[in-house]
């Protein structure tokens, strides 16, 4: 069976990455002062990051399923017999609906898959997918493996501040640090799909220090061996420096590094800096 590999932008996938390994991506919108730009296409991290500290409206806005809708499509009509489609949590985003809306009309059987995460938590889901595919696997064992590998992450993320979380209603029960709280120095994390608070501390570099040590202790868990990155939001050097101690601290070869999208840039803000540490799957038998 001919199967195909769908995700969104949030997942943090390269370009390249997504094209070597057959994986289509559609992306979210941000919208800066009422004017919409497509993830990816015609607005960056940077950009974003600009138009925040600038103090310009911004907002992001799911795929409309039409979207979704002429993807499926297309790829049906280039010989997809199935297609699984793999996203963010459904409990900060509408991109799970649409996706499931279009496989609903969609001309070949499609599997949509919320990972319950967000960034490279989703990334790694979807390449472990890609994987499952390319040894054959069927649509239900590759959506399973996106499940899988989706449940075995833990994301971990500082930000200088909770306003843009708060701004963009993702926060849920992090409201409970609102107020007075806006001025320290917050950690949060993913858990069941929603942005929840791990604890506060005084200062940025006590902040990134629990980092490291909350990563450490999550990869602990996983006997399958880990898959480590760090993502951020103009803010490359402290990144660069985190991934460098967290790879020696973890004994890995390599930490990935890269910026977020414009879309979790426009919920996080500049600053951010976030952990995912995803486990492996058994090897593909």
């Amino acid at each position: 069976m001919t199967l195909a590999i769908v995700t969104d932008s949030t997942a943090s996938l390269p370009a390249e990455l997504a094209e070597s390994r057959a994986v289509s991506v559609v992306p979210l919108e941000v919208v800066v002062d009422a004017r919409s730009y497509t993830e990816g296409v015609d607005v960056s991290a940077d950009d974003l990051a600009r138009a925040l500290r600038a103090g310009r409206a911004v907002s992001t806005s799911r795929p409309a399923p039409e979207r979704f809708s002429r993807l499926y499509a297309d790829l049906a009509d280039d010989g997809v017999e199935a297609i699984v489609s793999i996203h963010l949590s459904s409990r900060v985003s509408a991109t799970y609906e649409s996706a499931q809306m279009a496989a609903q009309a969609a001309p070949v059987p499609v599997l949509c898959v919320d990972t319950l995460q967000i960034g490279m938590a989703t990334g790694y889901a979807v390449l472990s997918a890609a994987d499952h595919r390319d040894a054959g696997a069927s649509a239900e064992e590759t959506a399973k493996a996106a499940r899988d590998r989706s449940e075995r992450a833990t994301t971990l993320f500082y930000v200088a501040t909770l306003e843009h979380l708060r701004k963009g209603g993702r926060i849920g029960t992090a409201s409970a640090l609102l107020g007075s709280a806006l001025s320290v120095k917050p950690i949060l994390s993913v858990q069941e799909g929603r942005v929840r608070p791990v604890e506060k501390v005084r200062t940025s570099a006590r902040a990134i220090a629990r980092l490291e040590e909350l990563t450490a202790r999550a990869s602990e868990q996983h006997t399958d061996g880990v898959e480590v990155a760090v993502q951020h939001l103009d803010a490359a050097q402290a990144a660069e420096d985190l991934a460098g101690r967290l790879s020696e601290s973890l004994g890995l070869s390599h930490v990935d590094v890269a910026e977020v999208g414009a879309v979790i840039g426009a919920h996080v803000g500049p600053g951010l800096l976030a952990v995912t540490v995803s486990g492996k799957l058994p090897p593909v038998r």
